[in-house]
């Protein structure tokens, strides 16, 4: 019987200790509503290695062309310190004039990744 309190591998290990109790997989996978390859797959990460196995990991890489280098950000954070009722084109515009080329949508980003998605949140930082 395995045990665990993370909450997301529960339900997997649930089926584990369900299908030991009953004693049958084919029912044990019918009750959770499970195929049997997924339960043979749960069973294989518990066999190889241990039970936080079951932690779902990402095989993607991340995506590099799709970031903007540190100095970028760092000018538009200056930028809207200083000028925090423009908008998102006309932050743009005025970083290409100091030789920063980002797009609208790009500023429109970093707003949302830092919380300065309006003007009060701006003004207010």
């Amino acid at each position: 019987m395995l045990h665990t309190s993370n909450p997301i591998i529960k339900y997997k290990v649930g089926l584990i200790n369900l299908t030991e109790e009953f004693g049958n997989v084919s029912r044990a996978c019918m009750v959770m509503s499970v195929s049997r390859d997924t339960f043979y797959h749960y069973q294989e990460l518990i066999e190889t290695g241990r039970v936080d196995a079951l932690i779902n990991k990402s095989l993607r890489a991340p995506n590099l062309k799709n970031r903007v280098d540190s100095q970028t950000e760092e000018s538009v954070f200056k930028y809207d310190l200083d000028f925090p009722a423009h908008r998102q084109v006309s932050t743009s515009n005025e970083l290409r004039k100091l030789d920063v080329f980002i797009s609208p949508s790009v500023v429109r980003s970093f707003w949302l990744k830092n919380e300065l998605e309006n003007f009060k949140k701006r003004l207010e930082r």
